[in-house]
């Protein structure tokens, strides 16, 4: 009989007589994965093979050659499979499973590091840890015994999560390179710090916040049609010069802003929305962004009063047209 230790699922033992014979060498005189890996192993001094338990029918076969060798054999590990979302084993077939692969889709080191090890593993109740705590508390034997599902959903609230918890300087150059990546130019725009401290708590992925913050970096190219049907009309042009006119002379922070925006609706006698909305799609070019007020911060004091023109005459045009 063979028998193991493993350091997740504790002994194992297979009877010889289970185990067909084994081919070391190929009719095209290469050898076969077990006798290579066996070698390999040995060559490299591994004493702890870690590998998915999907191996775990090769490794009487390879303890067998072990002894054969006169050698011993290392310890092993047969970590339970990943399954995706829909409870297959995870492949190419589910998307991203290469780590670039979920760089790409905006996911940072650190909320991938961390899921990655709590998948599977545990340490009481807490979800988020640092790389240190991990160093310090993860063991292998604690590693569950039966397969993890992939949760899609939990790891972009982990990403959320170290979006609005990490330092700026720790998040800025993936920023960038996302930033980068899509043709916008990261000193167009709002400092990262900046950046993050309004959209953080509004998206999960940096794919999605830079997808969501490309009017910060760079003029849109037209105005959305529906949202530009909607409220970019005649009667809006108004409420748009005298906010134009407030906001030329206002401290460009978050605060004077409001306060310039919301004093103009009360100077006007009008309601936040007949002056919020137009604002919004003449700094946006659509109707969604984060508040008025962070919006215009973000999006800079000429740029934003540019806009603002660019909307007017939009609208002067729309008049002419009778439309």
């Amino acid at each position: 009989a063979v028998s193991i230790a493993c350091r997740i699922k504790g002994r194992i033992a297979w009877s010889n007589e289970e185990l067909d014979d084994l081919v070391l060498i190929r009719s095209d005189d290469h050898p076969t994965y077990n006798f290579a890996v066996v070698i390999d192993d040995l060559e490299m001094r591994i004493n702890l093979v870690i590998r998915g338990d999907d191996h775990i029918n090769n490794t009487p076969r390879q303890i067998n050659l072990y002894q054969a060798l006169g050698a011993e054999p290392p310890e092993f590990a047969h970590v339970p499979m990943i399954l995706g979302d829909d409870g297959a084993r995870l492949s190419k077939r589910h998307g991203a499973v290469g780590v670039l692969a979920w760089r790409e889709l905006g996911y940072l080191p650190d909320a991938l590091i961390n899921y990655l090890a709590r998948l599977g593993w545990s340490h009481g109740d807490q979800e988020q840890f640092s790389r240190a705590e991990l160093v310090e508390l993860f063991r292998i034997e604690d590693v569950n015994r039966k397969a993890s599902r992939f949760d899609t959903e939990k790891l972009n609230w982990l990403n959320q999560y170290y979006l609005r918890s990490l330092p700026a300087e720790r998040i800025a150059p993936e920023l960038d390179w996302h930033l980068r990546r899509v043709g916008l130019d990261p000193a167009a725009g709002p400092a990262a710090a900046d950046l993050l401290a309004v959209q953080a708590e509004r998206c999960q992925t940096l794919v999605e916040l830079v997808e969501q913050s490309q009017p910060f970096y760079a003029d849109y190219e037209d105005f959305e049609p529906g949202a530009a049907k909607k409220h970019l009309r005649p009667v809006a042009a108004e409420p748009l010069r005298a906010v134009r006119a407030a906001l030329e002379s206002c401290d460009w922070t978050v605060e004077a802003l409001g306060q310039a925006v919301h004093g103009t609706a009360e100077q006007l006698e009008i309601g936040m929305g007949k002056i919020g909305q137009p604002l919004r799609v003449a700094l946006m070019g659509h109707g969604s962004s984060p508040s008025i007020d962070q919006t215009l911060w973000l999006v800079g004091r000429e740029r934003a009063l540019a806009r603002i023109d660019r909307a007017l005459g939009f609208i002067e045009a729309r008049a002419a047209q009778g439309s």
